[in-house]
């Protein structure tokens, strides 16, 4: 246990020794002439900046006239009328449906699907039905011109008979 305690207290000052000249080694880079870090001076350099700021005088006005030299002119606010009005107007987008369809709004009739997948059925019956009432026409037709021809000869028969 001794010797782990002893090998850990060496890599310890071992780690101390390579930091410690490895901090050397960038301070050592940084340096300037007069032996200050540049990070440092330049923070030196703004505070004295921040100290020494030229007086500007915006809400007061002065008396003395070496003052009234400092005195920032009155801004004048910007117009933001057509800014806004910029903004309304992409606000306020243009309708993409004139007219609105009752029918599309109505809410859809449960059996709905039920009719559309039938219809093309009924189409092919109702072809058929039509056809066949043709046919049904047809069919008196010729019967009827059997009668009219019977009636007419029974007709023209009386008829010469009568003379």
């Amino acid at each position: 246990m001794e010797r782990n305690v002893g090998s850990l207290q060496e890599q310890a000052l071992k780690r101390k020794e390579r930091l410690k000249a490895l901090r050397d080694k960038q301070l050592h880079g940084q340096e300037q002439e007069d032996g200050e870090p540049e990070n440092k001076k330049a923070s030196l350099e703004e505070a004295t900046a921040e100290r020494h700021r030229e007086l500007k005088l915006r809400n007061y006005t002065p008396e003395d006239k070496e003052l009234k030299e400092r005195q920032v002119p009155k801004a004048k606010p910007a117009s933001v009328e057509d800014k806004v009005k910029d903004q309304l107007d992409a606000a306020n987008p243009e309708p993409i449906i004139e007219e609105v369809d009752l029918a599309n709004l109505a809410p859809r009739k449960p059996d709905w699907d039920l009719k559309r997948d039938v219809a093309k059925k009924l189409e092919k019956l109702e072809r058929r039905t039509q056809r066949a009432i043709a046919e049904l026409i047809r069919d008196r037709l010729r019967g009827s011109e059997d009668e009219l021809a019977g009636v007419v000869g029974a007709v023209g028969l009386e008829e010469g008979d009568s003379d």
